[in-house]
């Protein structure tokens, strides 16, 4: 598969500790957009961040927290991230966790998936 140009980039914001039916949301979020054959998606660990509640989540030593924040990012043609928001909605309903979705414009240089 070959992508090139204009595409749609989803950012996904969550809690590393954040559960739906004993698997992370994070790796629930990977393993839907794989489902639906989207291009890929990478998840980043975070070493310090905060949300809605302003608690300061850090990776520090002195002050080592269990919910590091997570980002997942998806990028892929507008019409096959279209049909995948509204699982994300789904996921974020079900779990009943705090996140943030973003998503923007970006374009695609070079893209060839490995068809091994």
């Amino acid at each position: 598969m070959e992508l090139k140009g204009e595409a749609k980039l989803v950012r996904i914001f969550v809690g590393e500790t954040d559960i739906l039916h004993h698997i992370t949301v994070y790796e629930r979020i990977v393993q839907e957009a794989r489902k639906l054959h989207l291009a890929g998606a990478t998840v980043f660990k975070g070493v310090m961040g905060f949300g809605r509640t302003s608690r300061i989540h850090t990776a520090k030593i002195l002050r080592l927290s269990e919910d590091m924040p997570m980002v997942i990012e998806i990028v892929d043609e507008e019409e096959k991230i279209e049909k995948f928001l509204p699982i994300l909605h789904d996921i974020f309903e079900e779990a009943n966790s705090g996140g943030l979705i973003t998503m923007e414009k970006v374009e695609i240089i070079k893209y060839i998936g490995n068809e091994k």
